[in-house]
Parts: structure tokens; C-alpha cells; sequence
């Protein structure tokens, strides 16, 4: 192994390093950072938590290191203003001896801090791609002079409709510039686009999904879709101590989640993105600091969630896919710690359960030890192995954030016809967008099904989806009155 000296780094930067209690690099940085030190393109395929950032900006201000020149020499792009401002931080502490201005532009928040700031001048500048392009359509924002382009968790970009943006900016950067594109996952559309934009780029492959959970310990509860809410209380009065990250599907049942824990006495706090920038700050600054025990989350509002000791990760509400799977409990198991993940798996789960441990090539823990278990006959359909290998009529979402993915949930085949026609609440477009270019795309997922609701079946439309599309009676409310998410259970304080 490497170290950092033998990287090729300027000693101020190995400096800071060592300020911030870096020993040695990990896998991706020593795979990368010296191809991206001596200029060359690099194609990076690794997990959050593998140190990725480090990755591209240390190369970055080894770059830039000594220059006084002015104008915009690095841009590094991020799907989500919290990644971005994870980004931001990091770039400050790796740069604490040297003279490197750089800030952050995402939209959801004014953009007249924003502006004054780039009128400063800029040597790196972090940005999500909406509030990015408005400001330089603005004239605020001048790219001609990149010569570094990061695009950091480009897969998600993608899934939340931002080629279109990627590919406008790329074009606007310097004709010879470096670039670096990193992806946790990289599926077809991901390397269609990198080899799109990348020159003969070296290219390394870290932590595949079964060597990034090996730290975890994985458990599946088999539980009925109406009692998610009573096994999530039952969850937590048997474990009081640590703090949990919690995964919805959906917006609204984040909010639920957040209100009925709240309610029962629990330090809990919701982050999804219809919340206030302000709102999203405090309570990802409230859970690092331990000020709240449980924080409730989106997939899209958890990128840059970034928590060392995070004991637990529950998903109330199996994910889409068994990427995101993956990435969603690999917030727990960080730097080198222990951790536990659980999901709740109910009757509508068989394909998606079925696809993760494929993708794991590992078979999950499966506990029917509680008094919330999925009667006999149901949990005999969702352990048996899909006759197709795969979700019978595909995910309801388009992988790009098209609205719709028509033929139901694709887990039975049935269900509501229309497809799902996707919660955005942010104003968004058929792709899922926010047509407010000045916002960060606040449509989580173009493709939220549209019959399906979180914690209790039934939905307001009444198009659950039952093995047979039928309406299901659950816990929903078909009239849309808000349901308490623990009934009867007496309030706790922690």
C-alpha cells in the first residue's frame, strides 16, 4: 500500500491530512489519485463510504496548488445540495494551508449569497446542475476556464433526470479538461454517458456490493404490510439505545413517520426534499451531532448523509432496486465500525427480496420471531423463487425519472394500469423535475407508484397493489384522513 506522500501530493495538503487524522488512503484514493495527479481521465466505480471525495479533490488542489490566476479552474457536480455540501467541507479541511476559494451553489435557497460569492472569485466551485446552469444562463457563472470536471455520484444524476444538464455543462467547460466520474453503481445508461464524455480514461472498479456489506449485519423482519408501524414500535422499545436511520419510500410517508414518532416521544426528525433547505441543514446537523436519535429519510435526501457511527439502519419500506439497497445500508458500517441493517419485508416484497440477494449472492437473514409475522401462506409466496428470475412486469418507475413505467408494481403483474405517476410535489415535469431551474429537482422519483402507500396498504385512491390489483383494506385511509402511525401504544421519552 501507498502513502500519501508517495502519491505526489504538496506537503500543505499532507498536512491538513493529517490535521483531519488521515493514516493511509483507502483502496479508491490509491487507485486514483495518482492517475488523476499525472492528468489522466478516470472512470471510478466505488460505494459511499469508500473515500471517493478524497479521491477527486485532492487531485484538484494539487492542481491548483500555488497558482494566483483567476476564474473558475475545477467544477465538481453533485445530484443533491446536502452531497454538495458535504463536498464543500471536506474541500475546506483538505485546503487549510493553502490560498483556494471555492463555494457551493444548490438550488431551494436564494441564489443573492450565491452570486456575491462567485463575484469574489472561485478557484473550485460544487454545485448541483439546475441552480448551476440558471446562474450561468444569468451570466453569473463563467466555465470557459474548467479544467477539472467531477461529476460524484453520477448514477443518481441520471435517475433523477439530469443528463440533459450534464451534458450542457460538459460542452461548456474547457475543450481539454480533465475529468473524473465516479458512480456507486454502473449500469448501461452510467457508462453510455462516461464513455460519452471521458478520454481514454483509466478505470477502477472498488468495493463491489458483496465486499461493501460484509461489515453489516443484515436481517430481514417478516412482517405484514398493516403492521409495519407496530413492528417498527415494537423495533425500538426492545432497542433503546443508538441511533437509527430510518428509509421510506416516499415523501409523505417520511412526514407520517416523523409526526406519529414525534408524538410517541421519540427524538425523531424527517429529510426529504420538499423540506426547506434550512430544514434539511438543521436536521442532518441535529443527527451528527446526536441531538436527535432516529432521522427519517428519502433515497434522494439522503445522499450526503454521512454519520461514522451509525449503529442502524432500518428500511420501513423495502427500496426499488437492490442498488439502492446497497447504498442505503451502507450509511451504517463506516470506517471500519460494526453495524446492523433491517428492512421490513412484507407480502408485495418476493421480487424485489429476490433480486437483492442475487445481487448480494447471499442469502438474508429472515426473522419470523416477532408478533407481527406474515401469515403462513404469505410468507410461503414471498420466499418463493420468482419462475422469471426478476419483477414480473419491470419497477414502476423509469430508471431516468420518466413519469410512469405502466403495467402496475411489477411485482404480481396486476394492479393499477396507469403505472405510477410519481409524487412531485416540487412542481415537477413528466421527467420528474422541478421546472423551477433556480430549485434542485425535488421529484424524488418520477415514477412513485401511484397506488402503493407506505405503513398501511390501502391508498386514496383505492389502488393498493394486491396480487390481483384489488383495493386493499390495510391501514390506509381511502379518504385520505391522516392515520396515526402507533395506535394505542403509550408515549416513551428518551
Amino acid at each position: 500500500m501507498k502513502s500519501f506522500e508517495e502519491l505526489g501530493l504538496d506537503t500543505s495538503i499532507l498536512k491538513a491530512l493529517k490535521d483531519a487524522g488521515y493514516e493511509n488512503p483507502t483502496p479508491v484514493q490509491e487507485g486514483t489519485i495518482e492517475w488523476a495527479v499525472e492528468g489522466h481521465d478516470v472512470l471510478g466505480c466505488a460505494q459511499t463510504g469508500t473515500g471517493k471525495t478524497a479521491a477527486f479533490t485532492l487531485p484538484i488542489l494539487q492542481r491548483i496548488v500555488g497558482r494566483n490566476d483567476k476564474g473558475i479552474k475545477a467544477l465538481v457536480l453533485a445530484p443533491t445540495r446536502e452531497l454538495a455540501m458535504q463536498i464543500a467541507n471536506s474541500l475546506r479541511d483538505y485546503s487549510k494551508y493553502m490560498k483556494v476559494r471555492h463555494t457551493v451553489i444548490y438550488g431551494g435557497v436564494s441564489s443573492y449569497e450565491q452570486i456575491k460569492n462567485l463575484r469574489r472569485g472561485v478557484d473550485v466551485l460544487i454545485a448541483t446542475p439546475g441552480r448551476l446552469l440558471d446562474l450561468h444562463n444569468q451570466g453569473h457563472v463563467f466555465l470557459g476556464g474548467v479544467e477539472t470536471l467531477v461529476l460524484d455520484e453520477a448514477d443518481r444524476m441520471l435517475d433523477m433526470g439530469f443528463i440533459h444538464d450534464i451534458k450542457t455543462i460538459e460542452s461548456l467547460c474547457a475543450e481539454d479538461k480533465q475529468t473524473l466520474f465516479f458512480s456507486a453503481t454502473m449500469p448501461p445508461d452510467v457508462r453510455k454517458l462516461a464513455m460519452g464524455i471521458l478520454n481514454d480514461p483509466k478505470q477502477l472498479d472498488i468495493a463491489p456490493a458483496e465486499q461493501k456489506v460484509d461489515r453489516i449485519e443484515q436481517e430481514l423482519f417478516m412482517v405484514r404490510r398493516d403492521r409495519k408501524r407496530a413492528m417498527l414500535n415494537h423495533w425500538l422499545e426492545n432497542n433503546p439505545e443508538g441511533q437509527v436511520l430510518i428509509f421510506t419510500k416516499t415523501k409523505r410517508g417520511a412526514d407520517r413517520v416523523e409526526d406519529d414518532l414525534q408524538e410517541q416521544g421519540y427524538r425523531a426528525v424527517a429529510i426529504h426534499g420538499d423540506k426547506s433547505q434550512g430544514a434539511r441543514t438543521r436536521a442532518l446537523g441535529d443527527f451528527k451531532r446526536n441531538k436527535v436519535r432516529i432521522l427519517v429519510a428519502t433515497d434522494v435526501a439522503s445522499r450526503g448523509i454521512d454519520v461514522d457511527q451509525l449503529p442502524y439502519v432500518i428500511n420501513v419500506d423495502m427500496p426499488e432496486n437492490a442498488e439502492t439497497y446497497v447504498h442505503r445500508i451502507g450509511r451504517t458500517g463506516r470506517a471500519g465500525a460494526s453495524g446492523k441493517a433491517i428492512s421490513f419485508c412484507c407480502e408485495d416484497d418476493r421480487d424485489i427480496l429476490h433480486e437483492i440477494e442475487k445481487h448480494l449472492s447471499m442469502e438474508l437473514t429472515k426473522t419470523t420471531d416477532h408478533p407481527f409475522v406474515l401469515l403462513d401462506n404469505q410468507l410461503a409466496e414471498v420466499l418463493e423463487k420468482p419462475q422469471r428470475g426478476g419483477r414480473s412486469g419491470g419497477p414502476s418507475r423509469g430508471y431516468k425519472g420518466r413519469s410512469g413505467g405502466g403495467g402496475g408494481s411489477g411485482r404480481y403483474g396486476g394492479g393499477n394500469r396507469r403505472g405510477g405517476s410519481g409524487d412531485n410535489r416540487g412542481g415537477g415535469d413528466s421527467r420528474g423535475r422541478s421546472n423551477d431551474r433556480g430549485g434542485e429537482r425535488t421529484g424524488e422519483r418520477s415514477g412513485e407508484r401511484s397506488g402503493e402507500r407506505s405503513y398501511g396498504g390501502g391508498s386514496s385512491n383505492g389502488s393498493s397493489f394486491k396480487s390481483k390489483g384489488k383495493s386493499s383494506a390495510g391501514a390506509g385511509s381511502a379518504g385520505g384522513a391522516k392515520k396515526k402511525f402507533f395506535s394505542g401504544v403509550a408515549k416513551k421519552k428518551n
